[in-house]
């Protein structure tokens, strides 16, 4: 099945959509615009049952197929959140809220998915159930573990979960998966550093908390060189180094060290909180200085199930001709909450040569919709095809 001729003839409208969302960005768990409108349109293409207030403000929808008695369901996720980014694209669809924007392609998610419902509601080529899952707060606040927590996997009965997100750098359109882990966990740690302040004049009087906390930041990164397996992946950052005094001659009395670690596995991730904490704690003892951590335990490992995988690389390659490899990932997503849910995968669509996610001239190439809607519906009619 190559790319659906619907979904050319859909284009300018699931196009609108998108830079409507693309206009109108919301952060976090305040997407009660892009929810409304969301709902609104899922009423309109007839779903059966549509569900709000799911997570805080996520969307559930349900179409049942010509025939149910398969007893098969699948759920298909998009997520809906922005960005507090300003926006420079200069694009006629600009943000139009200062400090907002859809940096990284959850406009264009959202309006794939809704193209796809569009046409499962009218079609209903299938011996089954599909959910399609629009959910918040993806960018940081955990909206699809606040969707599972609210029980929506047994609630409508999801046998199966499947994610897509934009890739730029990869050809418009074409595909990439991986089976096993493939975003990483993404942990935050801060370390409050105390000593003596003092003059810099008369260091000798002081605990120089300066001093301790750049050997911090020089040893944290044996996190990586001489703890973890070197054939496993792991990430130590210190990002932020903070002395509460900017003046030239004092030894401040407390420094704060900020930063992340991303890890591929849940045993290199409880290796890498326990050395960070063991080695600020004996690092600043050392110096005769104290370093309380406290550790942020972000989204797990998103790890894609193998049989879902190959579900899913099948139906990319009925639409895109092929569906390459892709590299792991050390950035983190929180679709891995519902893989830890039901067995699923997540795959990559290619969004050409366009600006990286998170930038401020990023924007969704709207020539990727046909492809991501023809890819939602093969995986639907494949997964649930009258036996």
């Amino acid at each position: 099945m190559p790319i659906k001729n619907r979904f050319a003839e859909m284009l300018p409208e699931i196009t609108a959509w998108r830079q409507d969302f693309h206009a109108h960005p919301e952060i976090l768990f305040d997407c009660h615009r892009t929810a409304g409108i969301v709902a609104d349109k899922l009423r309109t293409f007839g779903c059966d049952e549509i569900v709000e207030g799911i997570g805080r403000t996520g969307v559930v929808g349900v179409i049942r197929g010509k025939a149910t008695g398969s007893g098969r369901v699948v759920g298909l996720r998009a997520d809906m959140d922005a960005l507090p980014i300003h926006e420079a694209t200069g694009a006629p669809h600009a943000s139009k809220e200062a400090g907002k924007m859809h940096a990284c392609g959850h406009d264009g998610h959202t309006a794939m998915l809704l193209g796809a419902a569009k046409y499962l509601a009218e079609t209903r080529n299938f011996d089954g159930t599909v959910v399609v899952i629009f959910q918040p707060a993806e960018e940081g606040g955990g909206g699809g573990d606040e969707m599972c927590k609210d029980g929506m996997m047994a609630r409508f009965g999801i046998q199966e979960v499947y994610g897509m997100h934009n890739w730029p750098g990869n050809p418009v359109g074409e595909f990439a998966i991986r089976e096993g882990a493939f975003f990483a966990a993404t942990d935050q740690f801060e370390i409050a550093v105390e000593g003596r302040g003092g003059h810099a004049a008369k260091p000798h009087h002081c605990i120089d908390t300066t001093v301790v906390a750049a050997h911090l930041v020089v040893a944290l990164q044996t996190i990586v060189s001489r703890n973890v397996d070197p054939t496993q992946e792991a990430v130590v950052s210190v990002t932020s180094f903070v002395t509460e005094s900017q003046a030239f001659n004092v030894i401040p009395q407390h420094v704060t060290l900020r930063g992340t670690i991303r890890t591929l596995s849940p045993e290199t991730r409880e290796l890498a909180e326990q050395r960070l904490k063991a080695i600020a704690e004996h690092t600043a003892a050392a110096f005769d200085a104290t370093a309380r951590v406290d550790f942020r335990r972000g989204y797990p490992v998103m790890i894609n199930s193998d049989t879902e995988t190959d579900h899913a690389r099948e139906a990319a390659r009925r639409v895109a001709g092929s569906c390459a490899s892709a590299p792991l990932v050390m950035g983190g997503e929180d679709f891995a909450y519902m893989l830890q849910e039901r067995p699923g995968a997540y795959i990559l669509i290619g969004n050409g040569d366009t600006a990286d996610v998170h930038h401020p001239k990023y924007d969704f190439n709207d020539a990727a919709i046909p492809a991501g809607c023809s890819f939602w519906v093969e995986l639907a009619e494949q997964r649930l095809a009258a036996s």
